[in-house]
């Protein structure tokens, strides 16, 4: 058994990133733990909370109970990167996980790079260190919508098959159908599913999630 962390700015970038991988992962009998940095409500007018949706996404991908670290959404930027970095230690110290995922640096919004420049600096090479490999995920709505002028652009190197458990992520992203939105936007049922057909076409299978290799030892 392999232990899992998925280090997520927002409830709903876990399952828009990596949520069939997640479940392929349970299903191979590995333990995964979801840690949310931002929270889910701080910059929406409507002071939707999204922490129950994310105990209910987890819940049903068969994750353990998500931590919500609670640092301001959309003003990640505003925290030192110090403060943020302490508490993801004493998560990856408590759950001591040999995998990461997270986000790319690549992406538009803010909180994305903060989160993937505090896993970074978290998991700064140490002795008997526990975590191996660390993989950054895309997220539609985000990734794609960066600057060509900024660089940095998502040019996935690692490919995970999950063509037996697309559905799964699609009935987990239920669980956040207010941040769903019609197609053709981005962040829609369709183009979720269009992405990882394409993702999976790529490597000649039906289904699979793309991400960039930060770091990778056997």
């Amino acid at each position: 058994m392999s232990k899992i962390l998925v280090v997520a700015a927002h409830p709903d970038d876990e399952v828009l990133g990596c949520g069939a991988t997640i479940a392929r992962h349970i299903h191979n009998g590995d333990k995964v733990q979801v840690v949310f940095l931002a929270d889910g409500f701080g910059s929406r007018n409507n002071g939707s909370d999204r922490d129950a949706s994310a105990e209910e996404a987890s819940e049903l991908l068969g994750c353990e109970p998500p931590i919500f670290l609670n640092f301001p959404d959309n003003q990640l930027d505003s925290v030192p990167l110090l403060n943020i970095v302490k508490e993801l230690e004493e998560v990856i110290s408590d759950f001591l996980p040999s995998i990461i995922y997270t986000h790319h640096y690549g992406d538009l919004n803010i909180d994305h790079q903060v989160t993937h420049r505090a896993v970074m600096t978290a998991c700064r090479p140490q002795p008997n260190f526990s975590v191996k490999e660390i993989y950054t995920f895309e997220i539609l709505s985000a990734t794609h919508w960066q600057s060509v002028s900024m660089g940095g652009l998502f040019s996935p190197n690692y490919f995970v098959d999950v063509s037996d458990f697309i559905n799964k992520k699609i009935d987990a992203l239920r669980c956040y159908a207010s941040e769903m939105r019609k197609y053709p936007h981005a962040r829609s049922y369709e183009a979720l599913k269009s992405l990882s057909k394409y993702r999976g076409s790529s490597v000649g299978v039906k289904d699979a999630e793309a991400f960039c290799i930060e770091r990778l030892i056997n």
